[in-house]
Formats: structure tokens, sequence, C-alpha cells
């Protein structure tokens, strides 16, 4: 009986090799580890062989069961569908690693990831063309990776080479999955290249201190929509780039709760950030700035645009806060940090509100709840502490005592 792609897709594991046959020699092979290959058995010049079609759901079963005939037609005429195989990939432009990592950003594009992240796909295999762009494919080897990868990492940019390695092992997969490539050699690179030291960004955890810094920021003169996106970074700690990009329509006013889209989101899901009174008041008065366009925060070049990655940084370069001292993605560690030493708030709470991802596969079914109730209540306490410090005395401040006593949700 032929195959269907319901077939295909719901056959489970067994602990031996599975073979689904759909005719005329093709066939889906089942491994236990839950991979799908596409296998067809043929008979050429007396003898049995089998040709690897590449693996399921990459290859459809409509395009199976096409290279199915094709390798048909070729036996009709005489020819091996192995040998021709061959014989097309050694004369073909089409399995150098710049073609199929070409393929591979198009199929990312596909699947909807971020503008963002495909620029940093692109800008990572930049890298690695001069040395492998224009080789076949099966070519390539761990060694010539490996010079690719040295070139970078002696520019001191031992991060950057990290990455190129993972993002290199990824054409190489897709590679594999579409039939081109037998292995992937950048396994074998494993703890060959220079571990880049973790440096944390810079965050202010004290509260005398943040309340400083609150007050700096309601004297900057620069932009007021500079001034107001800085608040707001305080206010709802999201990550930079999910603020300056936001749009109004994400706002809902009446629910007092921001929507940020997934495609904007680290984790690919929508996230829900509850508005404080004192963010309502904010993005009220941005309104009579900004409310007329698309965007909350658009560079003073172009409306159609948001404020740059460095707009915040630079402000607050601008007010006297060196980049070892205050980053704009550091208000999610300031406010991570307050929160939890507080210890009015669950730590579940807390994580959901920073949209963090729990990495352990267990603890992660046990924390996919919002818990939006508790959020609300949090961001609110939060908003009012944040103005307790900044109006604070100078020359007192909050200690960190002060920030459990004072501590009521």
């Amino acid at each position: 009986m032929a195959l269907s792609d319901v077939k295909c897709r719901n056959t489970r594991p067994a602990s031996n090799l599975q073979k689904l046959s759909d005719g005329g020699g093709l066939q889906l092979w089942v491994q236990p580890s839950g991979t799908r290959l596409w296998r067809l058995a043929y008979r050429f010049d007396g003898k049995q062989k089998l040709l690897s079609l590449g693996s399921y759901p990459v290859i459809s079963l409509a395009d199976a069961r096409q290279a199915r005939d094709e390798a048909k037609r070729l036996l009709k005429a005489g020819a091996d569908p192995t040998q021709e195989r061959r014989f097309r990939k050694a004369s073909s432009p089409k399995d150098t690693f710049r073609s199929i990592a070409d393929e591979y950003v198009d199929k990312l594009k596909k699947e909807g990831r971020a503008d963002r992240t495909i620029s940093k796909v692109k800008w990572l295999l930049d890298f690695a063309y001069p040395t492998i762009g224009d080789k076949s494919i099966r070519e390539i080897d761990a060694s010539t990776i490996l010079t690719a990868l040295r070139r970078v990492e002696v520019r001191g940019r031992y991060e950057s080479a990290r990455r190129l390695r993972s993002t290199i092992g990824s054409v190489f997969r897709y590679a594999i999955a579409t039939a081109r490539a037998e292995a992937d050699p950048t396994f074998a690179l494993r703890g060959a290249l220079i571990s880049p030291t973790v440096t944390p960004r810079a965050a202010v955890t004290d509260p005398k201190a943040l309340g400083g810094l609150l007050r700096a920021i309601e004297t900057f003169d620069g932009q007021p929509t500079t001034r107001a996106a800085l608040k707001l970074m305080a206010l709802l700690f999201p990550r930079p780039g999910e603020l300056r990009a936001s749009e109004w329509v994400e706002f809902d006013f009446e629910n007092s709760v921001w929507i940020i889209p997934e495609a904007r989101m680290k984790m690919r899901r929508p996230h829900r950030v509850p508005l404080s009174r004192q963010a309502v008041t904010i993005l009220t008065d941005l309104t009579k700035i900004s409310g007329n366009g698309t965007l909350l925060f658009p560079s003073v070049r172009s409306a159609s645009r948001p404020i740059s990655d460095n707009t915040l940084n630079a402000a607050l370069r601008r007010l006297g806060y060196s980049k070892r001292e205050a980053t704009a993605h550091g208000f999610r560690a300031t406010a991570s940090t307050l929160l939890n030493e507080c210890g009015k708030w669950h730590p579940d709470a807390i994580e959901r509100q920073l949209a963090h991802i729990e990495n352990n596969n267990v603890r992660r079914a046990y924390a996919r709840a919002e818990h939006w109730e508790e959020r609300v209540r949090m961001l609110q306490w939060w908003a009012d502490y944040l103005d307790e410090i900044e109006s604070a005395d100078t020359r007192g401040g909050l200690s960190q005592k002060s920030l459990r006593a004072n501590a009521h949700p």
C-alpha cells in the first residue's frame, strides 16, 4: 500500500529499523533515533543497489516520488542513478558551500526568523566564504574549516569564531538532510577554539545608586523620545531591541498591557508586559510626539525606522555613565536582582516577566504558567519602588534592608 504524509509523520520509532514501502523500490527508513530517511532500492547490471534521497520531511513524500520516477527513467535509458548523481554533483556548482549556505538562509527566511537573526547569520557566513565559499561541500574537512575559524580568532573575536563554527555546522547539517553531504566536520572541532571570557553587562543594583541613575535620566536634555525609552527600560525591563522597535498597535491602554509579537522576541513567542500607571503616563505623553506614526521611537533620520541599537547606551554615556557602570540591557539585571532580593515575588514570575526560558526540560514543563496576576502586581510595585528611590534624599537613599521593609505587593 502506498504511503501517506500522515503515516510518514506519525509512525513511531521502534527498537529496530522500520522500512515503510511506497512501491517501486521507494522506502522510508524510520530509525530507532526517530530520524526518517528516504532510500530507493533498485537493481543495475545484475546487482542490488541503494540510493539515498535525503531525510523526511526536508524531502517530502512528493519529492521522494519524483526522485524515484527520475531514477526509473535513468534505469530505462541504461544509466545507473547512483553514478549519474555523482557525475552531476561533480559538475554542478550547486554543491559549493556558498550555494548551500544561500539555500539555508532562504530556509530561515521562509521559517519566519527575525530579520536580525538572518542578518547575523549572513554576517557570520561572510567570514567563512574567503576560505571555503567556493569549495564543494564534500571536499571541505575539519582542518579547512579550522583555518577559516582561526582567521576570526586571531583578531581576538573568540565569541564570533565560536558562533561561526555553529553556523557552518548548521549549513552542513542542512546539506546532509538534502543528500549533498555525508557528515558534519564541525563536530571534530569542539574544544579546538579559544573559549571567550563571559563579561556580564554592567547594571546598577544598589538602590541608592539606582535612584541617582533615575534622577539623571529625568534631567536628560537630548531627544524626549530617548528619555522616555530609558524610563520605560527601567519600568518594564524588556530587551532593548524589543522596546526600541515597538509599535503603537502593540499597546492596549484599556487593559494596560503591551503585547510584543513573536517576531521580535528572542524565544520566538509573543510576550505580554503589564503596564503600570507610571508606564501608561509616559506612553500617553509620548503619543503627543510620535503617536501619529507607527513607531514609538522613530529615528530622527527616518520615521519608518526605529532608533539604533546604540541610542540608549549613548544616552547613558552622555549622562556620565561608562559602559562598565550602566547599559540599556543592564536594566534587566537591575530588576531581576532587586525583585529577587525583596523576597516578595515568586522567582518564576520574575523569570516569566523577563521572558526567560528554563533550560531544564523537566522544570520547563512545570514553569509554563503565565503568573499574570502576580506580574501585574509586581510591575506596579516595582514602578512605585522606583518612584520612591528616585525621590529619596541623595544623602540618605534606601538601603537593601529598606528594600525588604518597604516592599508591599
